[in-house]
């Protein structure tokens, strides 16, 4: 068993016994006479829940940062999530005897408990990982270009792992060049696997005509048993970054395996059904909140309140948007929005950093223009531009454009055409992927994203 593996194992088993524990100790303190012997099988339903909810934030993936603040934000949101359902669950659809409606106290402070402990452990075992650990690194085959893209890429995802390197061109032996990776002759990785075994935790092959040699194709199947796993580099991009790499897309994409959204019409039927219910109900606790942010944007520079333009959604069908103004009244100029642009007013700085400015679109949502996830609505002006310069751009608009979506949260606000090659990457993973379980991980991240203020 890899240590990957019997980290998330036991991360597993340790929550189910702190819902337990947490919820048995809150009990006998709060009214031990109500309570007659331990709380056990009443609790597969908050465990359940707080097993999905915490799978949804990689809590219990070894390549999470759990002493990061991030991480830290979304685990509490997450649990805060599970509270809610939970109550939800217990006092309006499960029927009158069920144990836990004893008390809601017992519920809420049990999860206010958890949020600390959940995270002590998490913590504790990411440090004594750090502490052990050697060096760890990713193997890649393929070309000096390709290889020095791909650990562009790992540094600008923050991966830990060293880059080792091998190609079908000839290298001095054991030479490590100033950009930090090695270079071995091709017919030398069976002594380079060696040299580094045990702390290889990838193989990445670039994808070519060329075939491995058998001595190199053997020892990666003896690897990728023993658990250390072989990707091509496509697969590496969905596994580990959950993008789809632009230089593997043609016009053949579309047709191969998943994309549910376009093949399963009840996968449509109920996102859309979903759609309307969140949409409806968004509108309608927010209606208090709305004639004060709209007063607030009127005062301060007597202009509209809304501001509406011109978008592309599905099937390259244009609506018009609808958000609350950020800019002030008339200011033209650049087409994407910079940091500290000087058009925005002040209050469109908190609506922006808030994603207060969003809210109208659940308007475009409820009326279908939009769902509530999926590829931003990009401006009509952008498309045309885009469409001429990035081939297959067209790709993202298989489905509707949503108010958040996984290039949303996963990258920040583009400002160029480079920051939009990088977005649709993730929209295209989005595309293909899609599911409810990756919908609910969104929106997680999403409130994470809303709490801290990080919109433009």
């Amino acid at each position: 068993m890899t240590k990957a593996r019997t980290v998330t194992i036991t991360l597993v088993l340790l929550d189910a016994l702190s819902v337990v524990a947490a919820f048995n100790v809150v009990a006998w303190l709060h009214v031990p006479a109500v309570w007659q012997g331990m709380i056990v099988a009443p609790l597969a339903l908050p465990v359940v829940i707080h097993f999905l909810a915490v799978y949804l934030i990689d809590g219990y993936s070894s390549r999470s940062d759990m002493l990061s603040v991030t991480y830290t934000s979304q685990h509490t949101i997450a649990l805060a999530g599970v509270l809610a359902l939970t109550l939800l669950l217990t006092f309006v659809f499960i029927p009158a005897g069920f144990e836990l409606q004893s008390s809601r106290f017992v519920i809420t402070f049990a999860y206010i408990l958890l949020v600390p402990a959940t995270l002590s452990y998490r913590r504790l075992f990411y440090r004594l990982l750090l502490l052990q650990q050697k060096q760890r690194y990713f193997m890649f085959l393929g070309s000096p270009e390709s290889c020095q893209e791909f650990k562009d890429e790992c540094r600008k995802n923050a991966m830990k792992q060293d880059v080792l390197f091998a190609t079908h061109e000839t290298f001095a032996p054991q030479t490590r060049e100033p950009g930090g990776f090695s270079a071995r002759p091709f017919g030398d990785v069976v002594d380079y696997l060696d040299e580094f075994s045990g702390q290889i935790d990838a193989v990445i092959l670039r994808e070519s005509s060329l075939e491995l040699p058998p001595a190199v194709a053997q020892k990666l199947v003896e690897l990728h048993f023993s658990g250390v796993p072989t990707y091509t580099l496509e697969l590496f991009h969905q596994v580990y970054w959950r993008k789809i790499p632009l230089y593997r897309i043609n016009q053949t994409w579309l047709f191969q395996e998943g994309f549910q959204i376009a093949r399963e019409p009840v996968f449509e039927r109920l996102k859309r059904l979903s759609d309307i219910v969140l949409a409806g109900l968004g509108l309608l606790l927010g209606a208090l909140l709305y004639p004060l942010l709209a007063a607030a944007i009127w005062l301060e520079d007597r202009g509209p309140v809304l501001f509406r333009q011109s978008r592309v959604g599905r099937n390259r069908v244009n609506f018009e948007v609808i958000k609350f103004r950020t800019m002030r009244a008339g200011a033209g100029g650049d087409r994407y929005t910079r940091s500290n642009d000087s058009r925005i007013t002040r209050v469109g700085r908190f609506l922006r950093a808030s994603r207060l400015d969003e809210v109208p679109q659940l308007w475009n949502v409820l009326v279908g223009d939009m769902s509530l996830i999926g590829p931003r609505a990009e401006w009509t002006k952008l498309v045309a531009d885009y469409e001429k310069q990035i081939p297959c751009y067209h790709f993202r608009h298989l489905v509707k454009p949503g108010i958040t979506g996984w290039a949303q949260i996963n990258y920040p606000y583009g400002e160029d055409l480079e920051d939009t090659l990088r977005k649709l990457e993730y929209d295209l993973y989005y595309i293909r992927y899609f599911s409810f379980i990756l919908d609910a991980s969104i929106v997680l991240k999403t409130v994470h994203v809303m709490l801290f203020g990080k919109g433009r």
